[in-house]
């Protein structure tokens, strides 16, 4: 055996059969938040998605035990209290690479369900309702203006496809200064926070979360009567209250949400608005998508114990 691993939330198959022919122990077992630490004493390592949160008490639990390596299978790694783990000497390791085609396709699937009232059309016709003229007031993307907040690998792959589709792309990063070549390889352009807010007919929420909301109420005062807002980034960028104000205010006419504040309990209320498009975070849930972390994941692990 050359590692001790255990896997909590889910890995590719194939990714864990390569693992297991190599000499590695795999082990398949979700942990309560109260359980976990102690349990990942007698691992060398853990690969985490979503559902597991690795924050200071579980550190605290498996500090000076034999873990050298917490993996978050995905982008983001804010379940993982990554500066206090590496202080207690545990590497912290995401794969960056493999899921940004998946989410970027769902963030056009939102957008589309918002632009041709998809999700409520087929609602009210599963309902037994034939209500062609009031969902006939749709709307083309091509010639509209969307602003991708958030310019990393999945930013990309939306503005890709964005111009793709013959749309005007603007975005919002504090790192633009280190990406204005993609201004001409892609063909679209930086500009400010409160820019993006004015000029775009769709907002588009790529950037991981910050220390309070990127869309807040007064961001939404903002923005364009009639804007669309999609999330696939992370809940915690849009204030859930302001945003169900502005759909029922009309300031914004829909909404596509893949992730939430909660995700033990999300806003129903929200969930349930006629004019929102949702999925429970299903932005990396492509078999193609998870086959690719699935070898991220053998390249992090061997990298780690293999050298």
């Amino acid at each position: 055996m050359i590692a001790r691993i255990l896997v909590t939330d889910g890995m590719d198959a194939g990714a864990i059969e390569t693992l297991r022919n190599d000499g590695y122990e795999i082990v398949e077992k979700f942990y309560e938040p109260d359980e976990l630490g102690e349990a990942l004493r007698d691992f060398d390592a853990v690969i985490i998605r979503s559902a597991t949160k690795i924050k200071e008490p579980q550190i605290d639990a498996a500090k000076g035990s034999k873990l050298k390596l917490i993996v978050r299978a995905g982008v983001g790694v804010d379940n993982i209290a990554v500066k206090y783990a590496e202080e207690a000497g545990i590497k912290v390791r995401n794969t960056p690479k493999s899921s940004a085609n998946a989410v970027s396709e769902l963030a056009f699937a939102h957008l589309f369900s918002c632009a041709r009232n998809i999700s409520i059309a087929g609602h009210t016709m599963r309902e037994g309702k034939w209500e062609k003229k009031a969902y006939s007031k749709g709307f083309e993307l091509a010639g509209k203006t969307m602003a991708i907040f958030g310019f990393g690998r999945i930013g990309q792959q939306v503005g890709r496809k964005g111009v793709a589709l013959g749309m005007n792309i603007l975005a919002y990063d504090p790192f633009a200064d280190k990406m204005k070549n993609l201004e001409g390889e892609i063909g679209m352009k930086f500009v400010s926070q409160d820019e993006a807010f004015a000029m775009a007919d769709i907002i588009t929420m790529c950037a991981p979360s910050g220390e309070k909301p990127i869309v807040d109420a007064e961001g939404i005062k903002k923005m364009k009567d009639g804007v669309v807002i999609i999330n696939v980034s992370r809940g915690a960028n849009i204030d859930e209250k302001a945003l169900l104000d502005g759909l029922n205010s009309g300031k914004v006419r829909a909404a596509g949400l893949d992730v939430w504040l909660s995700e033990k309990d999300p806003n129903w209320e929200l969930a349930g608005h006629p004019a929102v498009s949702c999925t429970p975070h299903i932005g990396a849930g492509t078999k193609e998508c998870q086959a690719r972390i699935g070898l991220e994941l053998i390249d992090v692990i061997k990298s780690t114990f293999e050298g």
